[in-house]
Formats: structure tokens, C-alpha cells, sequence
């Protein structure tokens, strides 16, 4: 079901990202120590993102687009406006890559060379796929929906078919990627720079939701729906 390009991964990719192994262009040389190819814990950060960014070629021209996304089992979906220029020379195969990051802390050296950051990130690489069939594109709003808020589906009203019409969903398989983590604190400590009284250590960084803000137009006396109020409750546990 994915359309096949001059630079596809091939049989090969395919089978070394199931057997846990990265294909020649997902090997991580650069900080090679930080790499991550177990697929249980690509997903696992995948899932923990909002935002991706998508990558690509239109016309010789680079374009790096940021987009929200979601992934149901082996792939990553993205989606967009039918008349989007970018989703449409992407539903042709063409090639593209997909990565995410989330940063988890300030990693503050005595150097200024060891400074750095706490992350984990995915890198995927592949052609996408165009979803055509009117339940698999429900169901890939289905997963955009509860990627915001987990039990917003069942709460707003649900696409109509013009609604899905207007919307074009392309779907990126897991099966060339990586992952990079960095954890802990700086590498200087027990440097020469080891010595220096310059404070060193990990400010740690986090999303945190504010109260909700509603609506100017919302009628009076419409109470948060239970996907806001379970989704507070978990935060303040």
C-alpha cells in the first residue's frame, strides 16, 4: 500500500527495522553512544510529541514544514488541506523524512563547549502514502482528535463527508528510523574543568497547561466537557 519511489528503503530497510537494526541512512554516526533503534521505544517517543516536523523537495526547492501528527500502529500520519501544494506532491511518493523532539531539560556545563540540552528524538525516512478510504481517514481523525485530548471524540461532533473531503491524510510507515536521547548531566565533571566554581547540572523542562480559557463566543453555562476535567485531574495528581 506504499507507493514505491527511486528512493525507496527497500526489502532490506524494512527488514532490519523489524529485526531492531537501522538501515545505512538511519545509522547514527554523530553521537553515536546517544542512539536508539528499539522499536518499542521510537514509539514510545513518538507518542509523547504533538508536533512534528515534515520534510521534503517541491520544485528544488527544501521545504521543512511544522505539523501535528499521529501514529496508529506501524505509521506516522500527517494531514492537511486537499488543495495543500506540499500534501499533494507528497501523495505522489516522493521522498521525505519526518522527525520529532522533545526537549527535557538545560544541560549547563562549566564550559561553554559541554553545554547542551536533555531530548529524545525520532528521525523517519520514507514516501507516504495517500489514505483514500473514507473509515481509514475517520479513523486517522479519530487518532488526531485523541493525540490533543484523549476523549475529545466522543465529545465533538464528528467529520461530515465534505469535511473529510476537504482533508488530505498521508501515512509514513516506521519502518526506516531512529532515535537519539540524551540524559543526564554535563560531560565535563570529571575534566580538568571539573575544578572550575562555575555552577554545573540539569534545569529540567516540562509542558505545563495554564486553566482553560474560554471561548468568547461560548454560551453561558456550558460546563468543561469530561476530556478537559479528566485531563486536569491527571495533571494535578
Amino acid at each position: 500500500m506504499t507507493p514505491t519511489s527511486k528512493h525507496s528503503p527497500g526489502a532490506d530497510a524494512r527488514a532490519a527495522a523489524r529485526a531492531g537494526a537501522p538501515s545505512p541512512r538511519t545509522r547514527v554516526r554523530r553521537g553515536a553512544r546517544r542512539a536508539v533503534y528499539d522499536r518499542a521505544e521510537i514509539d514510545a517517543i513518538l507518542d509523547s510529541t504533538l508536533v512534528a516536523h515534515l520534510g521534503f523537495t517541491h520544485e528544488s526547492q527544501v521545504f521543512v514544514l511544522p505539523t501535528l501528527y499521529a501514529r496508529i500502529g506501524g505509521e506516522v500520519l500527517v494531514h492537511g488541506s486537499s488543495a495543500s501544494r506540499a500534501l499533494r506532491s507528497l501523495s505522489a511518493g516522493d521522498p521525505a523524512c519526518i522527525t520529532v523532539t522533545q526537549i527535557d531539560g538545560l544541560v549547563l556545563a562549566r564550559s561553554v563547549f559541554e553545554h547542551s540540552v536533555n531530548y529524545r528524538s525520532v528521525v523517519l525516512l520514507g514516501a507516504l502514502r495517500l489514505v483514500e478510504d473514507e473509515e481509514e481517514k475517520r479513523a486517522a481523525l479519530e487518532a488526531f482528535t485523541e493525540r490533543l485530548l484523549p476523549g475529545r471524540w466522543q465529545e465533538a461532533r464528528r467529520p461530515t463527508r465534505q469535511e473529510l473531503k476537504a482533508t488530505r491524510i498521508l501515512a509514513m510507515p516506521i519502518s526506516e528510523a531512529s532515535a537519539k536521547v540524551r540524559t543526564g548531566p554535563p560531560d565535563d565533571g570529571t575534566s580538568p574543568d571539573g575544578d572550575l566554581p562555575v555552577w554545573a547540572g540539569v534545569i529540567p523542562l516540562s509542558t505545563t497547561a495554564g486553566e482553560p480559557v474560554p471561548d468568547p463566543l461560548l454560551r453561558d453555562g456550558v460546563p468543561l466537557d469530561g476530556s478537559i476535567q479528566r485531563f486536569f485531574d491527571r495533571v494535578r495528581e
